[in-house]
This record gives C-alpha cells, structure tokens and sequence, in this order.
C-alpha cells in the first residue's frame, strides 16, 4: 500500500489494485497514467526527490507537488517516530580532520537545510558541508585556516 498526499488530500493506491482510490500506471520513466474517480489523466514526471519520497508531476499544465508514503513509513509515523520527530541538531561536528576554508555562514543566521556552512580541505581536497536541517547559527566555533580534528565542533545550533 501507498498514500500519496497531493494539496492536502491523501489517497491510497494498492499493487493489487484492490481497494484503491486511484490507479497509477507508469508508461515509461517520465510519464504515468492516473484513473481517479472515472477520470483519465496524463502526468509527466518533474521531479522525484528519493531521499524526502517526494516526486513533482505535471498534470494539464500544472505542477502538483506529491509526498508518497509506503506500509513502513505510515508504521513508524503512527509510533511516533516518523523523520518529522527527528531528535533536534544541537551541534555541527568535523566528519574528517582538515583544514577550515571558508565560513559560509553568521552566527545568528538562519540557514536552510543543504546550503552550505563550511568548507574542509582533507585530502587536498575541498568539502563542503551542508547544513543537516533548517538550523539558526548560534556560535562560530573556528576560523579559516584553522586546523581541525574528526569529531570537533565547528558550529552550535540554536534558536
């Protein structure tokens, strides 16, 4: 089983086509049919987002923003442990020792989840590491070429 909610409204479609609210049929890797309610759509495939199980489709030229959810997800989200009751990021920690580049961000900035905090060189090699979640900069715990350690804290998140 999978609900899909598009605009507010959840639908349950099944691989046996049992009990479903709507039928989805891929066409090929860009392209789905939709029955629902006796209705025939065409939908052409946007975006498909793996990590967050969220896909844009076009449908009569309108985009339609849809998160999908299977039997395991609907579980976790019932005993309360869904992705939306992630343990808050206090903290932002060095994945590997190097040296500090660049300090993308402020303390006091709100910064976006995946738009970047700090650029490591290791390896000679510049990483740059994105913000985990929607995070506030609460202290700048570095400065550009500082050399860090695996584990040590570059940056503390708060409100």
């Amino acid at each position: 089983m999978i609900q899909a909610t598009i605009a507010g409204k959840q639908f349950i479609f099944n691989d046996t086509d049992e009990n479903s609210d709507i039928d989805i049929k891929i066409l090929d890797e860009h392209h789905l049919h939709i029955i629902h309610n006796y209705k025939s759509y065409n939908a052409t495939l946007v975006s498909f987002n793996k990590e967050e199980k969220k896909i844009t489709v076009r449908i009569n030229g309108n985009d339609y923003e849809v998160t999908l959810k299977n039997d395991t997800d609907l579980l976790l989200e019932k005993l309360g442990m869904n992705s939306s009751s992630q343990q808050k990021i206090n903290n932002l920690k060095a994945p590997m020792p190097g040296l500090i580049i660049n300090i993308a961000a402020q303390e006091g900035e709100h910064i976006k989840k995946g738009e970047p905090l700090i650029v490591l060189e290791a390896m000679k090699m510049e990483n740059v590491i994105k913000a985990p979640a929607d995070v506030t900069v609460k202290k700048i715990k570095v400065s550009p070429k500082e050399a860090v350690e695996k584990g040590m804290v570059l940056m503390e998140f708060g409100e």
